[in-house]
């Protein structure tokens, strides 16, 4: 795809939001399934992944972990954002890589410390990319990709989440 064709794909889009801007809010939904075990089959859309416990926490691996599927979401938008981005504005991107690391402290999550906080202490996003392109562009790309990458914001900013518990 090329710039023209992006532009030709989601100008029509934009014009819609900015007659109609309440038609630009969107739910989207994931669900899952208590399964077996300590366990949660969740439906990503495309298959079903089972996540259990990290080994950290006493899993034995066999099971996907929400913390990694956290990163590999990160790695998925800020990958396709950088690409939607480097079209966008003409800079090609020949290949690369996309990668995510986050440190966790599992006392806090096991409680065994209420000094350890629980989630990720950091994430850095890492980008190997294979591109031509000049010091400023890939500054360009940079910016624009963790503007517009709706995970990366998410996390960044931060969001109000509200739990409710209700039996079936």
């Amino acid at each position: 795809m090329n710039a023209e064709e992006l532009r030709n794909l989601q100008s029509p889009l934009k014009d819609k939001y900015r007659d109609q801007p309440e038609s630009a809010t969107i739910t989207l939904r994931a669900e899952g399934k208590i399964g077996e075990g300590i366990s949660c089959k969740v439906e990503t859309g495309k298959a079903i992944v089972e996540a259990g416990l990290h080994p950290a926490t006493g899993g034995d691996g066999m099971l996907a972990c929400s913390g990694d599927m956290l990163l590999e979401a990160l790695v998925a938008c800020a990958g396709v954002t950088l690409r939607a981005v480097s079209t966008a504005v003409d800079i090609e991107i020949n290949g690369g890589t996309v990668r995510a690391e986050g440190d966790l402290d599992f006392r806090g999550t096991l409680g065994v410390s209420k000094e350890a906080s629980v989630g990720f202490k950091a994430i850095r996003l890492l980008f190997h990319l294979d591109t031509k392109a000049t010091a400023e562009q890939i500054q360009t790309l940079a910016k624009l990709t963790e503007r517009y990458c709706v995970v990366y914001q998410t996390l960044v900013k931060g969001v109000p989440i509200e739990s409710s518990f209700n039996k079936l």
